[in-house]
């Protein structure tokens, strides 16, 4: 029996648990975060693969999980996936659509059980939008393979709130949105960025949703750099220039960066950013009292915003969002229910 026959042998599900777990859900373009709300959030990258049949998997981990469907449809996700060729970049595609696959890969064991009942908290840029479509992907029973485990999940709860509005409210218990004025929120992702004005009551009374403009735009503007392509002796890949954002702006595993000249690129970017948001939101600007900047690409910026009065940076800017998402019940962070 060879390595890759062992490690996708089923093991057992662990007796069914009697409560009901609650995760907190949102499903980037280049990141998928979760929140259970135990120790901190977790990531796993939004890249997959899908094996065709008879070709064995690369090891599997639980920041890069192998799924397998009822079909035998199996799918790798995370930077193990590129170790294939080909992948699939949740940043070009719909990730709508792709809400099932993505509560597969981030459903972790519970207590060591793989068999009980779930609430999910989940995000979308566009609730009124996407809303249906995601409940109706996630809602009911699950029965699925994750790294050899067998799953029976039984979704009985989705809620889905703005994207953007969980660092908002996670913001609001750190302290660091005034209790009079808007508030702008700023949620710069890897395939999109989106703006909301919140007023003092926390409702939303303008947003922007730009479908595309995230990370991916200022990656694919940096791949078409002849100083990298031509260093590179081939074309640049995007994505491996956004994975290189959060590893020291290296280029995979070249010694090849573009740190000396980002500003160039950063810099039309940064204010094409800006200039959109003070166009659509001039008419409030009197009343603004605090720009919230978050998401997985605002580390981006974050020197250029430093020390200025109105803005208030995240920390830990990349699960914001989840962390907000989770449930709070009379002031504190609720981690389940009793059925």
């Amino acid at each position: 029996m060879t390595s890759a026959t062992r490690q996708t042998k089923i093991r057992k599900p662990a007796a069914v648990t009697t409560e009901t777990r609650i995760l907190a859900l949102d499903a980037g373009n280049y990141d998928l975060k979760f929140w259970d709300g135990e120790a901190h959030p977790k990531a796993i990258r939004s890249v997959r693969f899908q094996l065709p049949q008879g070709r064995d998997a690369v090891r599997y981990t639980e920041a890069s999980p192998l799924i397998e469907l009822p079909d035998g449809t199996r799918y790798h996700f995370g930077a193990q996936a590129y170790k294939y060729r080909r992948q699939q970049q949740t940043v070009i595609e719909n990730k709508v659509e792709l809400s099932r696959l993505h509560l597969y890969a981030c459903m972790e064991p519970w207590e060591g059980n793989t068999e009980f009942a779930l609430d999910i908290y989940a995000s979308t840029p566009e609730p009124a939008k996407n809303e249906d479509a995601i409940r109706q992907q996630l809602l009911g029973m699950h029965e699925f393979k994750r790294n050899g485990l067998e799953y029976r999940v039984l979704v009985e709860r989705v809620e889905v709130e703005r994207e953007g509005m969980g660092a908002y409210h996670y913001a609001q218990r750190l302290g660091l949105i005034p209790d009079t004025g808007y508030t702008i929120v700023v949620d710069i992702g890897g395939g999109t960025w989106l703006t909301r004005l919140v007023d003092a009551e926390g409702d939303v009374i303008d947003e922007n949703v730009m479908d595309r403009g995230g990370a991916y735009e200022l990656a694919t503007s940096i791949s078409f750099d002849r100083r990298l392509t031509n260093a590179l002796g081939t074309t640049a890949d995007p994505s491996l220039i956004m994975d290189g954002f959060r590893t020291g702006h290296i280029y995979a595993d070249t010694e090849l960066t573009w740190q000396p000249w980002l500003e160039e690129h950063l810099d039309s970017w940064f204010k094409g950013i800006f200039q959109t948001i003070k166009a659509q939101y001039t008419p409030y600007m009197a009343r603004v009292t605090r720009f919230l900047v978050t998401g997985g690409s605002s580390h981006l910026i974050s020197e250029r915003l430093a020390g200025r009065r109105l803005f208030a940076v995240m920390t830990d800017p990349q699960f914001a969002n989840v962390r907000g998402l989770f449930p709070v019940v009379n002031g504190a962070q609720l981690c389940m229910t009793t059925k």
